[in-house]
């Protein structure tokens, strides 16, 4: 793909994202999507089949975009809490954004698609935090910083609260004070003295 072609493509990704946002999932259609880019549905058509494919890209494209914000914030003398740490004050600001944001539309996708395990972006991201939290943990606990007994199910707990913690933000609100709490306590169970 050239660098025009590459262009437009990101274009219409950027635009699309803005109308999930907007509408959702489920009631965006690839109309919306020209209509909101201002090109022709064959032009649309030349880079994306349908909307689960541009929504799919619109996730990686959020995803990546998280993952180098998250890497260019982190300084060579942080310790491995210091990350941890700044990873859960990442999470709380996604938690509590209220506008711009796909959390509505990624829900309702995932409740529409029929995805096997390996097509499941949000899977594979979840057991990606759980790596990465897990390999935090265990270097924590190697230096004498924290302190845990099993490693792997600690962050796959931390992750099933951050999940059950954006599904309460959409469906009955949650508080910057709610969101505190549970890193406290997150923290805290890790032995980290400032929780």
């Amino acid at each position: 793909m050239g660098e025009k072609s590459e262009q437009k493509r990101k274009f219409i990704l950027e635009t699309a994202r803005r109308v999930f946002v907007e509408k959702g999932f489920k009631n965006v259609t690839m109309k919306d999507i020209v209509e909101a880019c201002k090109i022709s549905r064959g032009g649309l058509y030349l880079y994306f089949e349908n909307t689960s494919q541009i929504f799919l890209e619109v996730m990686k494209m959020e995803s990546e975009e998280a993952d180098d914000v998250f890497a260019d914030s982190i300084t060579e003398e942080a310790t491995n809490a210091d990350i941890l740490f700044f990873f859960l004050q990442e999470q709380k600001k996604e938690l509590l954004q209220k506008e711009d944001t796909l959390t509505q539309a990624v829900y309702e996708f995932y409740f529409q698609a029929q995805l096997s395990r390996k097509d499941n972006i949000l899977k594979r991201q979840f057991d990606s935090a759980v790596r990465i939290i897990e390999k935090l943990i265990e270097a924590g606990v190697e230096n004498g910083e924290l302190f845990c007994d099993d490693c792997r199910g600690t962050a796959r707990n931390i992750m099933f609260v951050l999940e059950g913690l954006k599904i309460s933000a959409q469906t009955i609100g949650i508080t910057a004070e709610t969101v505190d709490r549970e890193i406290c306590f997150i923290l805290k169970s890790l032995g980290v003295a400032e929780a």
